[in-house]
């Protein structure tokens, strides 16, 4: 196991920066998911440090060693790709103990090894079957598995559940979870998907445009997002974020919503976005006049769109919610859970 340390890491394409002077330390044994929208460079940075891309500038350590010029095979790293990358023609056992038999370990240690990443990911009844014959979730397995085997300082997962269907995803995400639990490997972790960055990792790092956005804990990112695109990339169904301006104490909409906000934001100021995330917001006696648009019955929660003032609000409710649409309602709207920021500039308001 090993700490890894960024820099002020660069990478160019010619003339194209994909990745603008990040700089990260991750702790030994820590579980640290990259997010952004295709094309922020995560995955370049992932590639960066596992090899597989030179680095333009700035310094990247494992381990306490500078690593810039090294290869990818001496950099004591496994990688988990998203698209398992097998040999077809191999068994599951010889994908797995492939790496081991070039480092030139002997059959017996291979075998130990094998069958032990086998155990761990639970495929002892397995190891004699093809690729082919196999499940999207069960090569997954071996393609992790491949990588257990090398018990490596830092694993490294480009997107590894983005082929699987949604409930195997889960199931799949539980696994790697529990996995990084029993073996305490430091793990860096690429995905799009924030649902499994925020229930996977010991801290997230957002990513927009080849920078650092913002990092932090889970929830410290979902309770106070520092800018506009991680409010809006964080939390599912996505916050919402209504343009306008403080005045007369609250806060109207471009459109001319009214809505409350904190105390301690009711000087006028123009140029602001108003944030409140779905689950924030409820159903009350007496609130923010509206009208139901569209009810989405999910079965423990209820989502509902909501005509206010011009604006479209998402919420969601615990309560099983059987209003039609243009039905009148009145919205609770707490102020501890309000989210400012500057609209120019998209940083977050004190």
């Amino acid at each position: 196991m090993a700490e890894v340390s960024l820099t002020q890491v660069e990478k160019f394409y010619g003339t194209v920066q994909a990745v603008r002077s990040v700089s990260m330390d991750i702790a030994d044994g820590e579980f640290v998911a990259l997010v952004g929208p295709s094309g922020c460079g995560k995955s370049t940075l992932l590639r960066m440090i596992a090899g597989l891309e030179t680095i333009t500038g700035g310094d990247l350590s494992i381990g306490g060693q500078r690593v810039n010029e090294v290869p990818a095979k001496g950099r004591d790293i496994a990688m988990v790709f998203q698209n398992y990358a097998l040999y077809p023609h191999m068994t599951v056992a010889q994908n797995m103990a492939f790496s081991l038999k070039i480092k030139g370990l002997s059959r017996a240690d291979i075998d130990a090894r094998v069958r032990q990443a086998a155990a761990i990911v639970g495929l002892d009844d397995y190891l004699t079957r093809l690729p082919r014959e196999l499940s999207g979730g069960q090569r997954q397995r071996v393609a992790m598995g491949r990588a257990i085997v090398r018990d490596p300082a830092v694993f490294l997962f480009d997107e590894p559940l983005s082929n699987l269907d949604a409930k195997l995803r889960v199931q799949m995400r539980s696994e790697v979870k529990a996995l990084h639990q029993r073996l305490a490997t430091t793990t860096i972790y690429v995905t799009h998907d924030q649902i499994e960055a925020m229930t996977m990792a010991d801290r997230i790092v957002v990513m927009n445009g080849g920078r650092i956005e913002q990092m932090g804990a889970p929830l410290a990112l979902y309770d106070r997002p520092e800018s506009l695109f991680v409010a809006g990339f964080i939390g599912s169904p996505a916050m919402n974020l209504l343009p306008g301006a403080i005045r007369d104490g609250r806060f109207v909409s471009d459109r001319g919503l009214a809505l409350p906000v904190p105390p301690s934001a009711a000087r006028d100021r123009p140029g602001v976005t108003y944030g409140i995330r779905p689950e924030d917001l409820s159903l009350v006696s007496h609130g923010v006049a509206a009208q139901v648009a569209l009810v989405e019955p999910m079965g423990a929660d209820t989502q509902v769109r909501l005509d206010a003032g011009g604006e479209t609000l998402s919420a969601v409710l615990r309560d099983r919610v059987a209003d039609h649409p243009g039905q009148p309602v009145q919205i609770g709207v707490p102020t501890g859970r309000v989210h400012l920021f500057d609209t120019e500039s998209g940083r977050r308001l004190e």
